[in-house]
């Protein structure tokens, strides 16, 4: 039996399998990830070479280099024309025949949700949402995106994505709910994920179900925990296997 058989069984003899992902999920659809060698973090921009990556996605440089922050978060966050690969639709589809308990994403794409995943948590937030940071009002999903320069809310707020930046904590709620998931699963496939950002990788010791199933292009430290793991795409793999659905 080879490894696309053997996760075709484990899905088949599952009963509440949950998928948890990261940034290699979606650089099938043209999204670069932050850590590979030609991913977000190291793409060269001269305007924002003297900064660190991670503090252009940060708490302070948000509230303290406002317009730096929006100008790098406009010319490299903006996915909204962006289409879900066939990792995204796959697990839609097993969504859809009562095959999958849930998503948990590190993403903050939306594209799960664009593919028609309705059961998504998001533990990193999401660039769909935008809120004043003062009163709260929520803006749409576009708002930063169609504006230039700061932008305020009418109560002199700044009005900023809702997305987990460096320094802030993770969404109560969602990271709540991802870990009761992955408490009640009896399958577990990791897919797209260095497992290197936490406390995002913790999650995973959240399992102590029957099937642990790593899919990610390179190794990641939880390798040697799972039942089955395969170094390949994310969208590849699942393509292999959504005839068996």
């Amino acid at each position: 039996m080879d490894k696309y058989e053997q996760l075709e069984e484990i899905i088949k003899t599952s009963s509440h399998i949950v998928f948890f992902g990261g940034a290699g999920v979606s650089t099938e659809s043209g999204i670069p990830d932050f850590r590979s060698a030609d991913g977000l973090y190291n793409t060269k921009d001269v305007q924002f070479e003297g900064y660190a990556p991670e503090y252009l996605l940060s708490h302070d440089c948000l509230f303290n280099e406002s317009k730096v922050f929006f100008e790098y978060y406009r010319q490299k966050l903006d996915t909204r024309n962006i289409k879900p690969n066939k990792a995204h639709s796959v697990l839609a589809l097993m969504e859809k025949k009562g095959k999958l308990d849930g998503i948990i994403t590190q993403n903050i794409d939306g594209l799960h949700q664009k593919a028609g995943s309705h059961k998504v948590w998001e533990i990193h937030g999401s660039t769909l949402n935008n809120y004043c940071s003062r009163c709260g009002k929520t803006y749409p999903s576009d708002y930063i995106f169609n504006t230039s320069g700061l932008p305020i809310c009418g109560c002199g707020g700044l009005i900023r994505p809702d997305v987990t930046m460096y320094g802030e904590a993770l969404p109560e709620d969602a990271w709540t709910q991802a870990i009761r998931l992955i408490k009640q699963a009896d399958c577990l496939i990791v897919g797209g994920t260095s497992l290197s950002v936490y406390p995002a990788a913790n999650l995973v010791t959240y399992f102590k179900g029957k099937h642990l199933v790593m899919i990610n292009r390179d190794q990641t430290p939880y390798d040697y925990k799972a039942d089955l793991v395969i170094h390949d795409s994310i969208g590849k793999v699942f393509g292999e296997i959504e005839k068996s659905l």
